[in-house]
């Protein structure tokens, strides 16, 4: 039987399909839960869901399905969900773990300046799935061996994100401001050889987690789950226990 529960949350443009390739190193004591979010993944967008705050809470029934202890993992913008989370349901989850999110230095970040030029969210969106471009946003984001039926619908699923663009919206230089500590015991997670999201981001992340522990793993891009599925099912595992013991 599970001892242990984690809900993951993907980053944005896909699903949590992108957590498929953990399933067959999963522990026995895991109870394991990647949802896809509302307007992800070819799920339909919820027009209610304005605000990270109605995000977050559309988590809450995720959870309630979900014995305790339960650990929360967020990668990319599904870190910043969590951290949008804890700041109005922390006593949901007996820890979190934060994958490279985003939220971080956004003012000074090219990609997302670029976001919020007219026109930009839909180009940036069809380049991210067309075929077209594949080739060169594969060598971009990955750096290892991926199965190309998993790359193609990992591609494909931006062009089916209703919800891509709205993030650019709600994940903002304001919002991140305007977070206030947690104290929860917490993993703040990069990879050395991240070329998405700088680890240097991560002091602005131990200063809203005040409890975190950082880790740093060497040989770690932006998506171990994809490109190294069973060490980072190890690790993730190693870590929620480490959490709740």
């Amino acid at each position: 039987m599970p001892r242990l529960s984690l809900l993951a949350l993907h980053g944005n443009g896909g699903g949590g399909f992108r957590f498929a390739r953990l399933a067959p190193h999963l522990p026995g004591d895991l109870l394991f839960h990647a949802p896809t979010l509302p307007g992800f993944g070819g799920r339909p967008a919820d027009p209610q869901l304005t605000s990270l705050a109605a995000y977050a809470q559309t988590l809450v029934a995720e959870l309630d399905s979900l014995p305790r202890p339960r650990v929360l993992l967020g990668h990319g913008i599904g870190g910043s969900l969590a951290l949008e989370f804890l700041q109005h349901h922390a006593t949901e989850v007996d820890g979190v773990i934060l994958h490279a999110p985003v939220g971080a230095h956004l003012e000074r970040r090219l990609f997302p300046r670029l976001m919020n030029l007219p026109g930009a969210r839909g180009l940036g969106q069809w380049l991210f799935a067309s075929p077209l471009t594949r080739p060169l946003f594969r060598r971009l984001l990955f750096s290892r061996p991926v199965p190309p039926d998993f790359l193609n619908r990992f591609f494909e699923e931006y062009g089916r994100c209703e919800s891509f663009g709205q993030m650019f919206d709600l994940i903002t230089a304001e919002w991140f401001a305007g977070l206030r500590p947690v104290e929860i015991p917490a993993v703040l997670l990069w990879g050395e050889r991240e070329r998405v999201l700088s680890a240097s981001q991560l002091p602005a992340f131990e200063r809203l987690l005040p409890l975190a522990e950082s880790r740093l793993i060497p040989d770690w891009d932006h998506f171990p789950m994809i490109e190294q599925p069973e060490e980072y099912t190890r690790e993730i595992s190693f870590l929620a226990r480490h959490l709740v013991q």
